[in-house]
């Protein structure tokens, strides 16, 4: 896989190492067993998989050789370059001017950017509509395009399935950026429609069966379907794509959901369903699946609470916190900062955002466990300042300083 250059800020010899040596004796990413550092006091337990995904990587290496050959220019990013609060503090700090928020509201007016401008569009993709207006400026979008690779697969296969007479259904956050962009390059091709979970999934089967009358579908998904979307014609054939930084298994399920509905519908076999179901299961991202099977076999682990970090606007990284949930409790982190002392910790709910001080987080014992893992817009540096603290909690700074230096499974 192509290597990337990235600010060495967001590096850590620690992860690198240990990702290097997992590297190299699983070459086949089979194994999916956590890392253990054993601290003595305290043992920590990493994934297998975390951080950095290639699309994240891709976007910083272009973002920041932007700032770097171009220091006379004015430089925009439409809105976040990634969700990760660290790397668009230091897009800031170089003099990128965000023109949007990560819900769409414009800060920066389009009618301030002229053809001289640079505009960076971030990871998640872009809209048909804002490709437009920057291309009718005269701005060379191609070559500042950090759109991640997975999402133009997503968009690509839309595309071919569109062409074969299907609509498309998208799952994903309706304001999330990327899911604006997947649909708005979906829409321009077939009829689209987004849900949101499993509850929008029974509600469109309903129309799909004729449980709802079609004539309601209109206010049922308003703000979620294209222009004119026909929810009795639209619906008799269509395949289902996804954010990429959903849960994969929650993709999984609305699909086998909608295609058993299909399938008992037109009474289809196996060999038949393709006439009215699209597979589309090769638009799954690798990172998302990695990282959460990697968490799944991270919780067979016996431990005391799981850490979290990343973004607290990361979708991929909330899912992380919401598979951990389910099995200990945990805390969303954002920094090490957020880890008060060894008693308190200030932990984000991932589905309100609110912040809450909790105390006695480390269990008073002779050996705590911890299992931790980051978002695939979170630097290696943030984790291995995570582990470097909780070490310091133990008085194990020493034994950290000589993992740095020859780590050994």
């Amino acid at each position: 896989m192509k290597q990337f250059t990235i600010p060495d800020n967001y590096k850590s010899t620690l992860i690198s190492n240990i990702k290097n040596k997992r590297r190299i004796d699983d070459k086949l990413k089979k194994d999916f067993e956590p890392t253990l550092l054993d601290f003595g006091g305290i043992q920590i337990f990493l994934a297998r998989h975390f951080g950095f995904c290639y699309g994240v990587e891709n976007a910083i290496e272009i973002a920041f050789k932007t700032i770097a050959e171009n220091p006379d220019k004015r430089i925009y990013l439409l809105s976040e370059m990634i969700h990760n609060p660290q790397v668009n503090a230091d897009l800031e700090a170089g003099g990128v001017i965000f023109l949007q928020d990560t819900y769409g509201k414009q800060l920066i007016d389009f009618d301030t950017i002229t053809k001289n401008d640079i505009v960076l569009i971030p990871a998640f993709g872009t809209t048909l509509d804002i490709e437009t207006l920057l291309k009718n400026k005269g701005i060379a979008i191609e070559k500042y395009n950090t759109t991640c690779p997975f999402v133009e697969k997503v968009w690509n296969r839309s595309e071919q399935i569109a062409k074969k007479g299907y609509s498309i259904v998208i799952h994903g956050k309706p304001k999330h950026e990327e899911t604006r962009a997947t649909f708005s390059h979906a829409a321009l091709h077939s009829p689209s429609v987004i849900v949101n979970d499993m509850t929008d999934t029974i509600k469109l089967a309903q129309f799909i069966t004729g449980e709802r009358d079609s004539s309601t579908f209109a206010e049922e998904f308003k703000g979620k379907h294209s222009a004119g979307f026909d929810a009795a014609k639209d619906l008799r054939r269509f395949g289902v794509v996804n954010q990429t930084t959903q849960l994969a298994s929650d993709t999984q399920a609305i699909s086998d959901y909608l295609k058993q509905v299909v399938k008992s519908k037109y009474h289809l076999t196996e060999d038949t369903i393709g006439n009215h179901f699209a597979d589309t299961k090769d638009t799954l991202c690798y990172a998302t699946n990695d990282n959460q099977t990697a968490v799944r076999s991270l919780l067979e682990t016996e431990a005391d609470i799981a850490l979290v970090i990343g973004g607290y606007n990361s979708s991929n990284t909330s899912h992380l916190v919401e598979l951990c949930e389910k099995k200990l409790p945990t805390y969303f982190i954002d920094s090490a900062k957020r880890m008060l002392s060894k008693d308190a910790i200030i932990s984000t709910n991932w589905i309100t955002k609110e912040q809450a001080q909790i105390q006695g987080f480390l269990p008073q014992k002779e050996t705590v466990k911890v299992l931790i893992t980051s978002g695939a817009s979170c630097p290696d540096a943030l984790v291995e300042e995570v582990i470097a603290k909780l070490a310091s909690f133990f008085q194990a700074d020493g034994l950290l300083e000589k993992f740095k230096v020859n780590f050994q499974l």
